[in-house]
Formats: structure tokens, C-alpha cells, sequence
């Protein structure tokens, strides 16, 4: 899945050159995930369940987006990279991230007939874990390729903010 998410971010200027990788396996739950942050603006983020494409996410994306959020949150304020105020909300952790996020797990459930979005209610506490202790080591191992994912965060949250403010401004004026 790594090749996978340098394919998918072939046309963009990634921030950084080497991508994010980590596996885990908890109780019967494999889980494998990629990623990498690129200078554009969109999320682009891939699930899978058995190798099944879960387009609509479920259990498993929750689960790493409340961690990604956590780990990035957690890793600016150590830092202190956060002035007072400011709030990372999961969008800004999200604004330019590719991902690709695969679990294996025994006995998928599926929300719809079509196995378009995991349901499994365990394995969103198991990615979130595995997802939130591998993202806290790298960022500690990889302080540059960390800074810089904070920097991407730390500026799309000012573009929020400010996109927020402009709105205000036009609606007392209106």
C-alpha cells in the first residue's frame, strides 16, 4: 500500500518523500495504513476491509481519523507549536493527507449488502489505538517530516479561522 499512495500522489508535490507506514495486529484484527501529505487542499483517503474497497469508510476510518487528529493535537502542544486560541479541528489534520487504511479481520460486518462501509463496532478502538501509538513514535522518531505535517495543520486551521471570520464580517454588513 505504500506504492499505492506514492502512485496516488504522483501529480502532487508531497511535503514529504518518505511516506508514513505502519502495521499492527491486535486480538484477530490486522491492520496496515499509509500515508503521506501532499501541498494540496483535498483529502484522499482509501479503506479496505479483506481486501474488499469499503468506499463509504465505517468503523475502521473513524477510528483513524479521531487518532490522526489526537496524535497531531498531542504532538503540536508538546511542541508547543500551538498559540493560544487556535484549535485543530479534524478537517485541518485532514487538508492534503493521501492515506490508505487495510484491515484484516475475521468476521466482517458489513452495514449494507453492497460492502461498501464497515461495521464492526470493536475495530474502531483497535485502529484508533494502533493508529494514535504508531503516528506518536514516528512523529518522535521523524521530528523534520513531523514539523512540517504541523506546519500544513497549523496553516490550514488559520485558513479556517479566517474563512470563518470573512463569513461574520459579511453577514453583519448584510
Amino acid at each position: 500500500i505504500q506504492s499505492f499512495v506514492e502512485y496516488l500522489n504522483k501529480n502532487k508535490t508531497p511535503l514529504h518523500k518518505k511516506n508514513v507506514y505502519f502495521t499492527a495486529q491486535k486480538d484477530d484484527v490486522e491492520i496496515e495504513v499509509a500515508l503521506q501529505y501532499a501541498d494540496s487542499y483535498s483529502e484522499n483517503v482509501y479503506t479496505f476491509a479483506n481486501n474488499i474497497n469499503t468506499h463509504e469508510g465505517g468503523t475502521h476510518l473513524s477510528g483513524f481519523r479521531s487518532a490522526l487528529t489526537r496524535a497531531v493535537n498531542s504532538y503540536a502542544k508538546a511542541k508547543k507549536a500551538i498559540k493560544d486560541g487556535i484549535a485543530i479541528t479534524g478537517d485541518d489534520t485532514r487538508e492534503g493527507l493521501t492515506a490508505v487504511i487495510s484491515v484484516k479481520l475475521s468476521s466482517p460486518q458489513f452495514e449494507r449488502q453492497t460492502k461498501t462501509k464497515l461495521g464492526n463496532s470493536e475495530v474502531d478502538g483497535i485502529v484508533s489505538s494502533a493508529t494514535f501509538e504508531a503516528l506518536n513514535t514516528f512523529f518522535e522518531e521523524n521530528p523534520p517530516i513531523a514539523n512540517k505535517i504541523i506546519q500544513k495543520v497549523l496553516t490550514a486551521s488559520r485558513a479556517r479561522e479566517a474563512a470563518r471570520k470573512a463569513r461574520e464580517l459579511t453577514r453583519r454588513k448584510g
